[in-house]
């Protein structure tokens, strides 16, 4: 697999937010987000085998891993029995991904932290649909919040497709030094909408153009 950094530091987002955590950033990317903040992983990489990332993995001594990007599914051949191995060794699994590819071949027991794109990345309409009936409460929906507008088309998603009643966690993130966090909070508490706010963490803890924490 083409790998672009393993490294163990303190998870930033999802409802996982602030648990050590060993992350997997692969290489590749098909999407070209304008807000992307890991442009540097859509190219080069170092080439590893699956017992070379295990081991790796094993060898930085946290029992929670995270596959992502770039985007990990274009690897799904190889994402998929790494995955199964964590899981057989007792790890937490989760997998961050656009949502513009399909989840439902996962190993079930991994968790799904799956991106809605919004139109203000550019990338609003790759939604891959079949990913609605693949989600299950366990996993996490997550839409990256530009503006107003993409707050409310994230809000009309919800209801159209009823997204509360498959997964308990929906998760709002305000793109980092674009949009105040107090604004989407308020807009949120305005709305009375079932929805948790989330903060990229680690940039608050080290500089936000650090890599590998």
């Amino acid at each position: 697999m083409l790998v672009t950094e393993i490294f163990k530091s303190i998870q930033g987002e999802s409802t996982f937010a602030g648990r050590p955590c060993v992350f997997v950033r692969l290489t590749g990317c098909n999407l070209r987000c304008h807000w992307c903040d890991t442009a540097y992983a859509f190219s080069g990489g170092e080439r590893m085998s699956i017992d070379q990332v295990f081991d790796r993995v094993r060898g930085l001594g946290a029992l929670l891993v995270e596959f992502t990007g770039g985007e990990p599914l274009l690897q799904k051949q190889e994402v998929i029995p790494l995955a199964e191995r964590f899981l057989a060794e007792g790890y937490e699994v989760l997998v961050e991904t656009s949502g513009e590819r399909y989840v439902g071949d996962l190993p079930r027991q991994v968790v799904k932290v799956v991106d809605v794109k919004c139109p203000g990345s550019g990338e609003g309409d790759k939604f891959c649909m079949e990913n609605l009936q693949a989600l299950e409460r366990k996993d996490q929906a997550k839409f990256v919040i530009l503006d107003e507008a993409d707050y409310q088309y994230a809000r009309r998603f919800i209801e159209n497709h009823r997204l509360g009643d498959r997964m308990a966690e929906i998760i709002f993130s305000p793109v980092f030094g674009r949009l105040d966090p107090r604004r989407l909070a308020e807009w949120i508490l305005r709305d009375g909408l079932r929805v948790r706010l989330g903060l990229q963490l680690h940039k608050f803890i080290w500089d936000p153009e650090a890599r590998g924490v």
